[in-house]
């Protein structure tokens, strides 16, 4: 299989690249779906599209010979599909044509590698001892593309639900290229955002004490914030803060009636969780009440921590050593701050996932990180990441399998 999937190799980069350049955003992706089917166009497949959004899902029906009274078992492998409102920088042959748009998170990666996993296993169907569902997932960037998918029945496509589902990422820097990485339990932080709009009022920029200026609140808040952090929440319970936009005013002798931001809150407990859902929008109305001021500050919950099954985390490992060897495989010692709506899917069955580095340059820690617009990822991690996820859907089909076996022999 190792050899089947360096064949593909060639056609997967082309497709990466069309990728790449047409970039889309959120839940409506439409190019994408199209160059997605038609990847998949040929191979014997049950397909559906999504009907909120733009996903395809794609179940592969194991050709083993097996009872056809009994269920046979079921693994999910997903990909997610979108870019982000990112101008690139990369000045790559193949950067993005779309303006303000850019796959800066790799996941046009991740699409590619599911489309060759879906070419492999298509053409080893006959050694299956089950089904695969692939994922094609629309809107991880913030819209929770997972939870519609899950709505629309994507963990009961095979025909009842999955028994257990896997996913990657790469990284373009942190982690050495072409070594992947997890760990049991939380792997990835819950993400919330913070909504705030202070309200003034407005006047002359020489003259403050006849206004009430809401940018120094505003400012003052997000200081306070950062304080918070240090001094109300435990720090072996780690919380990240970061104001990712901040909007006020029009010229600078004026002073506005109102200046607004933007929080994303990083969690890794539901306790930190829970208190800041409480705590911070009340600091932020109380230091606006101090001044004079108001607040609107809305609490708004997103994506749960991406928790991992422990034996499912081990079975992944395994599965890597096995594959390619001890070397390319590091148990990541710590939780990532970053947040996955891939935790929709581990919070509905078991499974894993897993990071690849994937990063362009000779040092991964000198290189842009995921979300910048001079991101790069290499193409020779596809055929890899298309041969893990076959493996780990031949290998948990063949261990679920046999599970139900020594359950019925019992």
């Amino acid at each position: 299989m190792r050899d089947d999937a360096a064949a593909l190799s060639n056609d997967l980069i082309g497709l990466r690249h069309r990728l790449h350049q047409h970039p889309e955003i959120g839940l409506a992706l439409p190019v994408t779906q199209q160059l997605v089917l038609e990847a998949l166009d040929g191979l014997p497949l049950e397909i559906t599209t999504g009907q909120a959004l733009t996903s395809v899902t794609a179940v592969l029906r194991g050709g083993r010979t097996r009872d056809p009274a009994e269920r046979a078992p079921a693994v999910l492998l997903r990909g997610d599909m979108d870019g982000l409102p990112v101008t690139e920088q990369t000045g790559l042959p193949y950067t993005s044509q779309v303006e303000g748009a850019m796959h800066a998170c790799g996941h046009d990666l991740h699409t590619a590698m599911l489309v060759g996993a879906a070419r492999l296993l298509s053409a080893h169907r006959e050694e299956l001892a089950g089904d695969v569902v692939f994922m094609f997932q629309p809107g991880e960037e913030g819209f929770d593309g997972a939870g519609h998918m899950i709505r629309e029945g994507v963990l009961d496509a095979a025909g009842s639900r999955v028994d257990s589902a896997y996913g990657m990422h790469v990284y373009s820097t942190r982690f050495p290229r072409g070594s992947f990485t997890t760990r049991p339990g939380i792997l990835m932080a819950a993400s919330d955002g913070l909504e705030v709009t202070v309200h003034g009022r407005g006047g002359h920029g020489s003259m403050p004490h006849l206004s009430l200026d809401p940018v120094s609140v505003a400012a003052e808040i997000i200081t306070a914030l950062q304080t918070m952090v240090t001094r109300r929440m435990d720090v072996f319970d780690p919380v990240v803060i970061t104001i990712g936009s901040f909007h006020a005013g029009t010229r600078r002798n004026i002073i506005p009636d109102d200046a607004a931001f933007e929080a994303t809150i990083r969690t890794f407990s539901p306790a930190s969780r829970d208190q800041l859902r409480e705590l911070a929008p009340r600091l932020c109305q109380q230091i606006a009440a101090a001044h004079g001021l108001t607040a609107d500050a809305k609490y708004h919950d997103e994506y749960p921590p991406t928790v991992n099954n422990s034996g499912h985390a081990a079975f992944a490992a395994g599965v890597v050593r096995e594959v390619f060897g001890d070397r390319r495989f590091a148990d990541l010692p710590h939780p990532s701050p970053g947040a996955e709506d891939f935790s929709r899917v581990l919070e509905e069955v078991p499974g894993c996932y897993l990071f690849l580095g994937a990063h362009a340059g000779d040092d991964p820690a000198g290189q842009a990180n995921n979300h910048s617009p001079r991101a790069a990822f290499v193409d020779d991690v596809i055929p890899d990441g298309v041969l893990l996820h076959a493996q780990l859907a031949i290998r948990a089909l063949e261990r679920d399998a046999n599970t139900r076996t020594g359950d019925a022999a019992r």
